[in-house]
């Protein structure tokens, strides 16, 4: 369902509109939560499979002699970069790929939310999104078409993240505490996903032929698209918003949206370093870590299911957590969640790059740093969604979750950049150095956390009251 903004349908569904209208409820949450979060698994899954073997792919396959002359486009496209920043070696010029290809994927949402917010609605806009995502995965059976698939699969995750992120909001009201643990539980999904990737994808890819983990990438994509539409009736309604109907920005409101914009400084710094796990990490480790259980040895990609079900465990510990602090009225407030994933992202880059000294590596102090920062991440994760989705204006909020997720751009282009001094340094001092990044985050919380409390607070009061006026 559509509706045009100003008219009765413009406003968010709720988990009691949703139990009222006859639709059961799961966990607590309304089913629609459900929906989202199966269909966000299989995007997470084409998206960790991708993420799992392109450095790989690069270093062994494409970017030799042999296969680069083939793809179209790449020697032009590799002379630009060098222009840019530099000559590079191979690795630098895959580190380089692998954070513009992965900083791009959470730059396009702005644009793919604005077609939500105001041309097609977020539930057609996704459905495109999922359509182009496929296309691009079954498009990199062919290393020629490299380059183009991998504009297929921004474009496409452009309009999937933000939208489908902003309508897990839109299931709560705006003082419904549940807020964060949905976004935790839509989390727990994802790393469903995440470790399911590395297991299909990454063993296809490494063990059978590249392009067949490419092309079961692709499979998934469309296995979400499935769950997504057969479960739009329990979404909330698509709210078009039209120019001349847009509503107007305050003082008030632009001081929150500041507010949010500065919140973000401490996430991009810990998402620099969080994704460094899941680039160069992989190539250090192929060659580092003894990966040998009982004589065989595990594909470096495997990984990522390990990852993956300790990021579940952190979910599961977290939201037990919260909600037991909630029940006592001393649950931590969001912004200081935020504080305890800078420092839990630092304490793991300083132990493993105490651990990268060892001359080999054995693969159980390696999963130890997961676990670490697997820990930390769903506090990394789920309480900016949460307060975005709480203290955002209205009319901007699919708007304002695109901005959160373009915050992954910028992490990204930074750890794609930071790729060319891991040779010079070394891996035990570039592990280290990339610690400096999330305590940089955590002294930055620490010194506005109070005055951006109060900003959002003011907002969300603010907020509250123009839904009881409307």
């Amino acid at each position: 369902m559509t509706s045009i903004a100003g008219t009765p349908d413009d406003m968010s569904v709720t988990a009691a509109d949703v139990t009222a209208g006859g639709h059961a409820s799961f966990l607590g949450h309304p089913v629609g939560l459900t929906v989202l979060a199966g269909t966000e698994l299989w995007e997470r899954f084409s998206f960790y499979g991708m993420q799992a073997l392109l450095m790989l792919y690069m270093t062994k396959y494409l970017l030799l002699p042999e296969h680069a002359r083939h793809v179209l486009g790449l020697a032009g496209y590799r002379a630009t970069l060098s222009a840019m920043f530099g000559p590079m070696t191979d690795l630098a010029f895959a580190a380089q790929t692998y954070g513009l290809y992965s900083g791009l994927i959470y730059a396009t949402p702005l644009a793919g939310a604005w077609f939500g917010d105001r041309i097609l609605g977020k539930t057609r806009t996704v459905t495109i999104g999922t359509l182009l995502m496929a296309s691009g995965h079954l498009a990199m059976a062919s290393e020629r078409f490299f380059l183009p698939a991998l504009l297929l699969l921004i474009l496409g995750a452009g309009c999937v993240i933000g939208n489908m992120a902003a309508q897990v909001g839109q299931l709560y009201a705006p003082d419904d505490h549940r807020r964060t643990r949905a976004f935790g539980l839509y989390l727990l999904a994802l790393n469903i996903g995440a470790p399911t990737a590395p297991l299909i994808v990454g063993t296809l890819g490494e063990k059978v032929g590249w392009h067949w983990g490419f092309g079961a990438a692709g499979f998934g994509m469309l296995i979400g698209l499935a769950i997504y539409l057969s479960g739009q009736r329990y979404l909330p309604p698509d709210v078009i918003t039209r120019r001349g109907d847009r509503a107007r920005l305050d003082r008030g409101d632009r001081r929150v949206l500041a507010a949010l914009l500065f919140m973000l400084l401490p996430y991009v710094l810990a998402g620099a370093a969080l994704n460094q796990a899941y680039g160069i990490m992989y190539v250090w480790a192929d060659t580092a870590v003894d990966r040998h259980i009982l004589g065989w040895e595990m594909p470096v990609t495997w990984v990522g299911i390990f990852d993956g079900a300790m990021t579940i465990v952190g979910v599961l510990v977290a939201n037990a957590y919260w909600k037991r602090s909630a029940a006592r009225g001393r649950e931590m407030g969001d912004l200081a969640k935020i504080g305890v994933s800078c420092a839990g992202m630092a304490l793991g880059y300083l132990y493993i790059g105490a651990v990268a000294l060892l001359p080999v590596v054995p693969i159980a102090l390696w999963l130890g740093f997961y676990v670490i920062v697997d820990l930390a991440t769903v506090w990394q994760e789920a309480p900016p969604q949460a307060i975005i989705s709480r203290s955002a204006p209205a009319s901007v909020s699919a708007t304002m979750m695109a901005v959160f997720k373009l915050a992954n751009t910028f992490a990204y282009f930074l750890l794609g950049w930071l790729g060319r001094f891991y040779e010079p340094l070394g891996p035990a001092l570039y592990w280290a150095a990339t610690a400096l990044l999330p305590l940089a985050g955590l002294a930055l919380m620490l010194l506005s956390k109070a005055r951006i409390a109060r900003i959002l607070d003011n907002g969300a009061v603010t907020g509250s009251d123009r839904m009881v006026a409307a």
